[in-house]
């Protein structure tokens, strides 16, 4: 929605041409217009909040890039749209790179495209406030102390690190076992972070095919290779002035280590098939469930990139050492669902509560909400009780072990198991498994796969 009365100040030397300006943008009541003969008098009331200036690019005294660079200086969220008395397409490029929302020629039409681009500009601005705002509500949401649910002393060490990494600059490398809520503490510490206001960039690196990571990360112009129909903006240009997150930096293929230290040490990066480096402020967060120092030593991961990855290091304890965290954290999820499905209050029983303590949690916190929320399902009277607490793996495991099968149906329901631990991704299922990620695919595709897959 675009904000209420806009105020648009008019910078221009020329006085019949300012007052034209004035005029034409003064046609819209909502408008609040102020005009300026030169660019000192525009600088000396920016105090005032314009949302919109109009800069004539031939100002005496001060040239447009100059009197673009002080405004962007003192609130790059004002939206400037240069006017000018030549059509120059370099000068119109250089000045869009400085970040003018507009560039326009002095003609017939300029009154009609004036006030299209200052109207244009007003809903930008409106947007931008709403992206703004809703980055704000997040950093609300993702208060560590209110999103890292418990108070074990094995978590109370994991807060201060949190806390540190949310207020400095340092690189953080989160390790843990899977399902402990890696991407969860690298959004806590992005949206308590004075970077919280722009983008928090996430990117599974397991799940990205080695042919298509450099692209992914770094972009491509087009034309680069076959298929590159169009240029792409890599993640790490999407992240400038936010957090890119990188999880699952172990899978990273060797030679794309190289790239990416290169990029860390230099921050910039270079589209493939361009040769002009674009500089990147980025905050860089890395996670694995991999023990990385090992893999350095089995020439699996560069030396070089792990020691600029380490920075502040985070372990996230896996639940089964978490103590009474479990239950801590199965209420939550249970008012959580209370609440998604407008039911009625549930309660965990003192049984079930001794079950789960009970249980190792080999998926982790992913794996206790999946537990909770079926509980919710089953459970009688508002009552979640020792039979409505069913372990997932455990059960398939035992479905495996006891029945009398083909070989077929033992790899189909392995392969099943494997893909719901690792949530669907068929690259790290076959790494685990150590076959190739087409023989899985292969098998998804067949009859009595879905069979099962369905159940």
């Amino acid at each position: 929605m675009a904000k209420t009365n806009p105020k648009i100040f008019v910078v221009e030397d020329d006085n019949w041409y300012r007052n034209f300006l004035t005029y034409s943008l003064q046609l819209n009541p909502d408008y609040e217009v102020i005009a300026f003969e030169n660019a000192k008098d525009c600088l000396n009331n920016l105090h005032q909040k314009p949302d919109v200036i109009t800069i004539d690019y031939s100002l005496p005294g001060m040239n447009g890039s100059e009197l673009i660079k002080k405004i962007k200086e003192a609130d790059e969220q004002i939206q400037i749209i240069v006017i000018s008395g030549q059509e120059d397409i370099g000068t119109a490029v250089e000045l869009l790179k400085l970040g003018v929302f507009d560039y326009l020629i002095k003609n017939e039409d300029t009154k009609h495209r004036l006030l299209n681009s200052v109207q244009n500009a007003v809903i930008n601005i409106s947007l931008k406030t709403e992206i703004i705002e809703l980055r704000e509500d997040l950093g609300k949401k993702y208060d560590f102390s209110k999103s890292i649910i418990g108070n074990s002393e094995a978590l109370k060490k994991t807060f201060a690190y949190v806390e540190k990494a949310s207020n400095s600059k340092i690189t953080v490398s989160i390790t843990g076992e899977t399902g402990t809520g890696k991407e969860l503490v690298a959004k806590a510490i992005h949206y308590n972070s004075d970077r919280k206001k722009y983008s928090f960039v996430a990117v599974n690196v397991a799940a990205i095919p080695k042919d298509l990571i450099e692209s992914e990360l770094f972009g491509h112009e087009k034309g680069a290779f076959t298929g590159a129909d169009a240029r792409r903006i890599g993640k790490f240009e999407q992240a400038i002035k936010g957090t890119i997150f990188l999880d699952e930096i172990g899978e990273l293929d060797f030679n794309v280590q190289a790239k990416l230290l290169r990029v860390l040490q230099e921050r910039e990066v270079t589209r493939i098939g361009s040769n002009t480096a674009i500089p990147i402020d980025v905050r860089i967060i890395v996670a694995t469930h991999k023990n990385l120092a090992q893999e350095v030593q089995t020439g699996k991961f560069r030396e070089d990139l792990y020691y600029r990855l380490l920075g502040l290091p985070i372990h996230l304890p896996p639940l089964r050492d978490r103590g009474n965290d479990v239950i801590h954290l199965a209420k939550y999820f249970i008012d959580d669902y209370v609440k998604e499905n407008k039911s009625g209050k549930i309660i965990l029983s003192n049984e079930a509560q001794k079950k789960l303590l009970d249980y190792s949690f080999p998926g982790n916190i992913r794996e206790l909400k999946a537990i909770i929320e079926l509980a919710c399902v089953l459970c009688d009277n508002a009552t979640i009780d020792i039979k409505d607490i069913t372990y997932h793996s455990e059960k398939s495991i035992s479905n495996i072990l006891s029945q009398e099968m083909s070989f077929d149906d033992y790899s189909n329901l392995i392969i099943k198991l494997f893909l719901d631990k690792y949530d669907d991704n068929v690259i790290a299922v076959a790494k685990k498994l150590n076959i190739g990620k087409s023989t899985i695919y292969r098998i998804m595709k067949t009859e009595s796969f879905q069979k099962i897959y369905k159940k």
